[in-house]
């Protein structure tokens, strides 16, 4: 079989995208909608890639001249749907160890508008013993600081020719933690406070929210998806059908005007305020995972996929997700329940094989940021507290209700074992008060502030109700408890 850029043709565009990583969710989403806007005649612009870190090689993706495919397929409006796209939107890639004059000369470009970046959340930090001299500086922030003060010298300061800093990291308010970064940066190597006036006022540096579930290369099935495509490609990637991109500037419609995905119908959203979005997905996305995976773990399941496809834990969900989640979302409740619809697509794809034990590392934290904010407003809003999300707060507690062998906490499923895994603090508090009985353990785990950051034995009846459903897993099992509570 042919390699995939010998059958088809690439059009030549000018450069308007400076993208730092070259890592599947970029490829399988942001690159893909770009892709799609071209096509439909309404951007007209190519993507340079750039390699974020030293090591490693652009060359496959160079060999087959930044061409590849990419597959997306789930469950969309009710049935599977599989979709397949060969991507033309990469001109190049470099790797600016390699060759940092041809990295460096996008900053002089004209037709260069947006600067978009996933070096992963360990990219956007303040590293103080980076140095201007290097080519290219060590840490994200720096190799950004020092291409935008190119750009500035280049162009003379010339406020038109700042750019759309877009990154997707996930990282709270990422372009705002990548901004103070950069004019840390910037004063820490003594450059000008003109740049720096430049730096921040010039260019537009975004907020962002990425969701979409990019697993990458299909090694165990790549020969026979290249025998049904008909060629071969190093680069392929798998990704899940939904997508959705948040971004926030000051003027959403201007930004909208140069990168026009929303009006290609890709799922973008432009808005002078992410937060409800990013509450959005931490509350229903997030907030179902951390809600039903313990007791469904507990049921006997080991996949998301399996847990959607019992009636009981299903409807568990269901009560979670839309009876308690949804009417707390800060949004027009339709568009949250859409949401949410999405989500159900989302956990019941079969190509994705999501593992509940890996869903279930750091559960105390993600429990306080994911559904302890949803169960106070529940209760603001009730003077009563919703008894689905207590109790996957007790099935929490008896997941995590292990012993400790061999330095590590181990709990029981039947006579199976299984790891829990969290920080020290967490893991030292179930093996010293795991064996309590259960209204002594729920009391002691709601009054520690080092988990919780507040004590929630002050919320009223908070203690008896969740003391009260993990007495009934202890007695009944997780099963029997659950249809009990249902």
């Amino acid at each position: 079989m042919k390699p995939i850029n010998q059958t088809v043709e690439k059009k030549s565009r000018p450069v308007k995208v400076l993208q730092i990583g070259e890592g599947v969710l970029l490829r399988g989403f942001i690159d893909q909608m770009i892709d799609i806007a071209n096509e439909k005649g309404l951007f007209d612009g190519s993507i340079q890639i750039v390699k974020p870190r030293a090591g490693g090689s652009v060359q496959a993706l160079k060999d087959q001249n930044g061409i590849y495919t990419v597959m997306l397929r789930g469950k969309k409006d009710g049935s599977i749907h599989v979709e397949k796209r060969i991507i033309t939107s990469i001109a190049d890639a470099v790797h600016p160890y390699d060759d940092y004059e041809k990295y460096a000369a996008f900053a002089k470009s004209p037709d260069l508008r947006f600067f978009i970046s996933n070096t992963t959340e360990a990219g956007i930090v303040y590293d103080e013993s980076d140095q201007f001299s290097l080519t290219p500086p060590n840490s994200f922030p720096g190799k950004l600081t020092k291409f935008l003060h190119d750009r500035y010298e280049h162009f003379g300061g010339a406020q038109e020719k700042g750019l759309y800093i877009i990154p997707t990291e996930l990282v709270e308010n990422n372009g705002d933690q990548l901004l103070s970064c950069c004019k840390k940066l910037a004063k820490l190597w003594g450059l000008s406070d003109e740049f720096i006036i430049w730096l921040e006022n010039a260019n537009i540096f975004c907020n962002t929210l990425v969701d979409r579930i990019v697993t990458g290369y299909p090694a165990d099935k790549i020969e026979e998806i290249e025998k049904e495509v008909g060629y071969t490609d190093t680069q392929f990637v798998i990704g899940e059908p939904f997508g959705l991109w948040v971004i926030e500037c000051p003027n959403p419609e201007a930004l909208s005007k140069e990168l026009p995905l929303d009006k290609a119908g890709e799922p973008t959203i432009f808005t002078d305020n992410h937060v409800p979005y990013r509450e959005r997905k931490i509350r229903v996305l997030n907030g179902a995972h951390t809600a039903t995976v313990l007791a469904a773990y507990l049921s006997g399941k080991d996949i998301v996929l399996e847990m959607m496809k019992d009636k009981n834990l299903r409807s568990f969900f269901n009560k979670v997700v839309y009876g308690e989640i949804v009417p707390m979302v800060p949004l027009p409740e339709n568009e949250v329940k859409e949401f949410a619809d999405s989500v159900v697509e989302r956990f019941e794809n079969p190509f994705i094989k999501h593992s509940l034990l890996a869903i279930s590392v750091n559960s105390i934290s993600k429990f306080s940021a994911r559904i302890l904010p949803t169960l106070k407003d529940y209760y603001a809003k009730n003077i009563s507290l919703p008894p689905y999300l207590c109790f996957s707060l007790a099935s929490l507690v008896a997941f995590y209700s292990g012993e400790m062998v061999d330095g590590k906490l181990v709990g029981k499923r039947g006579s199976d074992s299984y790891p829990i895994n969290d920080e020290p603090a967490v893991l030292e508090f179930f093996a010293t008060n795991g064996d309590k009985g259960a209204k002594d353990l729920i009391s002691a785990f709601l009054k520690s502030e080092d988990f919780w950051g507040e004590d929630l034995t002050s919320i009223p009846g908070f203690v008896d109700t969740v003391a009260d459903a993990l007495q009934s897993i202890r007695d009944n099992g997780m099963s029997s408890a659950l249809e009990n509570i249902l």
